[in-house]
């Protein structure tokens, strides 16, 4: 069977495929949640596609593929195969140091913001991320100094005024006294901005960016919008490290067709088990039952220990996760641990119970 006959003949259903290459090498690996349509994107309509899908496609010379039951089980194998296969053109998640992370640093003269590809050793110092994109970091901090006026061009000594203080973009916290003490503070309002806790300082970035355009300077309201979208990823990116960092008991009920839905228990950022439940065959009360059951015996085995540790090997399962709940395409509920009790009270029979009516009015909703 050639390529194109082995494209025409894909399925219309969730799963990965692997593009290959003269030499039978996997050079791509994608996801879809209908493999036909999006692998012949690929070679219709292709006045569209970037340099690099183009290039792409005129190396692959055969295809494989691998079916999954629902979409997220795909998005979660392709994450999987990518590190596995490190593919050529999956260069983002190829990169073992494609992750970056915001230290906050003890120098001898002040605390300093600064980026890195490690963040060291637990307790070491603060730091925030993993953050996928080293330029947005960046770019995001550039955009904090310069608005709170800390883009001090003499970090490490103390005692003599910078040039950027001259300028304007350095309160003077190289020159020690009052102005080291409202640099602290604002150190401290970056850190609670990171933690989420309080977003002045980027509420501060879009009133620069109005600010400007309002005097029709959009050149500086255009710089002070990317300063405010880079903050506001990193803000995204964060909350997702949180969320699955607190090692939550996550079960999803994803519909995999009229007759049958998919429970997927997860600790943290890893699937910890998987089973289909056939609702032609199996009434309510039992369907209860297996849930109840298997949220029980999963969730109170022990855990692997890195099952809520996020870093750069996990960041990706982990913004998988996170976006997946936040959609509508499948129903879940957070166990917490008290209701998985020797003795569990009605709080989780009475989730589980809400978790398949939603479950339930997804599949009327779909027909």
């Amino acid at each position: 069977m050639n390529l194109k006959e082995k494209v025409h003949s894909l399925p219309l259903t969730p799963g990965v495929y692997l593009m290959k290459d003269s030499l039978g090498h996997i050079i791509y690996v994608g996801k879809a949640k209908q493999l036909r349509k999006r692998v012949q994107s690929y070679f219709y309509n292709n006045k569209g596609h970037s340099p690099k899908v183009v290039q792409l496609v005129r190396n692959i010379r055969d295809l494989e593929y691998r079916l999954t039951d629902t979409e997220f089980e795909a998005f979660m194998l392709e994450c999987q195969l990518i590190k596995e296969i490190k593919p050529m053109y999956n260069r983002k998640m190829k990169n073992p140091l494609a992750y970056s992370y915001i230290s906050v640093r003890e120098d001898k003269s002040r605390r300093q913001l600064e980026v890195s590809y490690d963040p060291g050793l637990p307790g070491d110092k603060l730091h925030f991320g993993p953050y996928t994109s080293r330029s947005t970091v960046e770019r995001a901090l550039q955009g904090i100094k310069e608005s709170q006026r800390i883009l001090c061009s003499n970090s490490h000594t103390q005692g003599s005024l910078c040039l950027n203080h001259s300028l304007g973009l350095c309160i003077g916290m190289c020159g020690g006294g009052a102005a080291l003490e409202a640099y602290n503070r604002i150190i401290d309002r970056v850190i609670a901005l990171l933690d989420g806790r309080d977003l002045s300082i980027l509420n501060d970035l879009e009133q620069r960016m109005n600010e400007a355009a309002d005097r029709f300077d959009f050149e500086a309201a255009a710089k002070y919008r990317d300063y405010s979208g880079a903050v506001q990823a990193l803000l995204h990116k964060e909350k997702v490290s949180r969320f699955t960092g607190e090692n939550n008991n996550i079960a999803v009920l994803e519909p995999v067709d009229g007759d049958v839905i998919k429970l997927i228990l997860i600790k943290g950022a890893r699937i910890i088990y998987r089973t289909s439940l056939d609702l032609q065959h199996t009434d309510r009360e039992r369907l209860q039952t297996a849930v109840h059951s298997a949220i029980l015996e999963h969730f109170t085995a022990e855990a692997p220990e890195d099952a809520g540790r996020i870093n750069r090997h996990t960041i990706d399962e982990a913004q998988i996760i996170y976006s997946y709940l936040k959609s509508s395409s499948g129903s879940y509920l957070i166990v917490p641990q008290e209701w998985l009790a020797a003795a569990p009270g009605p709080l989780l029979a009475d989730a589980v119970d809400k978790l398949l009516s939603d479950c339930f009015e997804q599949l009327e909703e779909a027909d």
